[in-house]
Order: C-alpha cells, then sequence, then structure tokens
C-alpha cells in the first residue's frame, strides 16, 4: 500500500522524534509498501525518505516547482513528481494515498492532515487517517475533537477512521 506520511522539514529538538521516523520508515521500507512524502531533503523529511529507501523500499516525493526551485528536493527518490504549487502537491499525495499518517511537524502538517480528517469525516476518502501522537504531541487535537462532539459539532461516527496511535506498533495493528 502507498502510505502517505505527513511531517516536518526540520527535525525538532527531541531526539525521540528522529527516532521514531525512522523506525517507522524502516518499517515501511521492510515492510513492503511505500512511502508518499513531501518530496523534500530537509528534516523529518529528509529522514524517513532516507530510512525508507535503505531498508529497501520505494519512495515517491512530491515537491512543488518553487522547492525544487530552491533546491530542496531529495535527490536519488524513486519517484519525484513536480507540482506547480502546494494545492496540487497536496491533491496529488491524496490522490496516491491508501493510508494517511500525520508525524508530528509544523503548520503544513497541520494543514494536510486536517483536510484528511475533513474527508474521512465527510465520507470522502475511505482510508485511516493516523495522526502519531509521540509523546503526547497531538494531545491538544485529540482534545480538540474530542470537545467537538460534546458541542454537538461533529459526532463519533463522523470521527471513525480518525485514530491517534503512541508508537508503530499500533500503526501496524490500523493498517493490517
Amino acid at each position: 500500500m502507498n502510505i502517505t506520511v505527513y511531517l516536518g522539514a526540520l527535525e525538532g529538538n527531541d531526539k525521540a522524534l528522529k527516532d521514531a521516523v525512522i523506525e517507522l520508515g524502516k518499517w515501511i521500507g521492510e515492510s513492503g509498501n511505500d512511502l508518499v512524502y513531501g518530496g523534500s531533503d530537509s528534516g523529518l523529511m529528509g529522514v524517513i525518505a532516507s530510512s525508507v529507501l535503505s531498508s529497501g523500499g520505494k519512495v515517491t516525493g512530491v515537491e512543488p516547482q518553487f522547492f525544487i526551485d530552491a533546491e530542496l528536493q531529495y535527490d536519488g527518490l524513486t519517484e519525484l513528481i513536480v507540482t506547480k504549487d502546494m494545492s496540487e502537491r497536496k491533491n496529488k499525495m491524496i490522490e496516491l494515498g491508501d493510508a494517511f499518517i500525520a508525524f508530528p511537524g509544523g503548520t503544513g502538517t497541520l494543514e494536510e492532515i486536517a483536510e484528511i480528517m475533513s474527508k474521512v469525516s465527510l465520507g470522502h476518502l475511505d482510508a485511516p487517517c493516523i495522526l502519531y501522537n509521540l509523546n503526547g504531541y497531538y494531545d491538544g487535537l485529540k482534545t480538540l475533537l474530542s470537545h467537538m462532539i460534546d458541542m454537538g459539532l461533529s459526532t463519533k461516527e463522523r470521527q471513525e477512521g480518525i485514530y491517534f496511535v503512541e508508537n508503530l506498533d499500533e500503526i501496524k495493528q490500523i493498517l493490517a
């Protein structure tokens, strides 16, 4: 399956992030699944691509032209798809994905996974939406989604298919 992973173009200041993203990439590569991601060589994005490739996996990067112009792409990917802008990039990553994981990241990661959560809740996307809640990173978002239900603005049924996981083993169970 194509696993689309959204994650940061920075490495962050917690070593656990890099260790967990290497573990995730290694599993993707060794399990026969393929990675779809933003195509960059920087930060956690570069780390996951390297981990998947070194574990024998295939990696498709989807990167807008302006990042290519800035030479931010990861050279040596299985495939690099160049888009005209970020909107086309997001659509292509959704089109290619069979499952979606938000690893800890910044505002771009949040924007991308919010679109996946919305599509899943509306029934427009039949794929797992997984938030990798490493060390409680997405606790605030989990609380917000629960608050939406409490306020009658969402329902448990609408949020089916949105998962918060603490580790790779839980990801494996969802994707099995």
